[in-house]
C-alpha cells in the first residue's frame, strides 16, 4: 500500500488543497483547519449548515491566507499577532482560545453567508485536546472535528460507488491521507501504522455526516447519497462510519508515494 493523496482545510468547511507532500505536527498537517469560522456567539459554523463554503478557496501565502470565490474581490488575511485579542470559540463541546482575524475577514464572509459571523485563529499556545477515550493526555488538534488527521482508503471508495447509482470522488468525505487499501475497510481493523516515517496510532472509525452528501465543486446538497446508501451496510454504534482518524507519535513528512505498512491489528 501507499500514499496516493494528500490534502490540507485551512478553514474549516472550505475547499481542501492537494499537497504532493506535507508536514506532520502533533495537531494536524502544517496549515491543516487552523482557522475558524464562528456565528456571533462564537458557535463554529461549517458547510452542515452552510454547504455554500464548500465553493471557498484558500492558498497558503507568506503570513497568512488568500482567500477567493468567484465574483468576489479575493481576501488576504493575516496570521494575527500573538498579542492579538483572545476570545473563545466553541468546536463541538471543546471551547476554545482562538485569536480574531479582523473586521475585514469578518464583513467579507458575513456578506457571503448573510448571516453574522468572524474568522478565527488557533495559535501554537492553543491546545485542544484530543478525545480522552481514544488517545493520550498529550494528544491534541487543531479545529478538525475530533483528531489531527483523517484517513480513507481507495478500495473502500471502490466497494461504496459499486453501491451507488452516481459514484462520487474521494473528496465527499475531506480526507487529509488518501491510500491505496487492497481490501475495503480493512483500515477497520488496524491499530497502528507507518506512513512514510512517521506512526500513527489509529484512534476511532469516523462518524460521517450530512457533509458527505455536498458536492464540493458547486457547493449544494445532492440528495441523500452517499450518506443514505453508507448506512445501510456501515452503521455501527459510532454512527455511519467511513474512513480512520489517526494520532502521529511524531512530526516529520509524508508524501505521495510513501510505502504504507501495517505495525498492529
Amino acid at each position: 500500500m501507499q500514499v496516493t493523496g494528500l490534502a490540507i482545510y485551512p478553514i474549516k468547511s472550505t475547499r481542501g488543497i492537494p499537497l504532493e507532500s506535507a508536514h506532520v505536527t502533533r495537531r494536524g498537517f502544517e496549515h491543516d483547519r487552523r482557522w475558524l469560522l464562528t456565528d456571533e456567539h462564537g458557535k463554529f459554523i461549517t458547510q452542515r449548515q452552510y454547504p455554500e463554503l464548500a465553493t471557498v478557496v484558500t492558498s497558503i501565502v507568506d503570513g497568512g491566507l488568500l482567500i477567493t470565490r468567484p465574483a468576489v474581490e479575493n481576501l488576504y488575511v493575516a496570521i494575527p499577532e500573538e498579542g492579538a485579542c483572545s476570545y473563545t470559540v466553541t468546536v463541538w463541546k471543546d471551547d476554545c482560545q482562538a485569536l480574531d482575524a479582523g473586521d475585514a475577514a469578518a464583513q467579507w464572509f458575513s456578506d457571503f453567508l448573510a448571516i453574522k459571523c468572524r474568522l478565527f485563529y488557533q495559535p501554537e499556545r492553543s491546545i485542544r485536546p484530543t478525545d480522552a477515550r481514544y488517545s493520550r493526555p498529550e494528544d491534541h488538534t487543531s479545529f478538525a472535528d475530533g483528531f489531527p488527521f483523517l484517513l480513507t482508503n481507495e478500495a473502500s471508495l471502490a466497494d461504496l460507488n459499486q453501491r451507488l447509482t452516481d459514484a462520487v470522488p474521494m473528496s465527499r468525505f475531506r480526507p487529509n491521507i488518501v491510500i491505496s487499501g487492497q481490501q475495503p475497510y480493512e483500515e477497520d481493523t488496524w491499530s497502528v501504522i507507518r506512513v512514510g516515517e512517521i506512526t500513527f496510532r489509529v484512534a476511532k472509525p469516523c462518524s460521517r455526516c450530512v457533509m458527505t452528501t455536498v458536492n464540493p465543486e458547486t457547493g449544494q446538497k445532492e440528495g441523500r447519497e452517499p450518506l443514505f446508501t453508507l448506512a445501510q451496510y456501515r452503521r455501527t454504534e459510532m454512527g455511519v462510519i467511513f474512513g480512520q482518524n489517526l494520532i502521529p507519535d511524531r512530526e516529520g513528512f509524508i508524501r505521495i508515494g510513501d510505502k504504507v505498512s501495517i505495525l498492529e491489528y
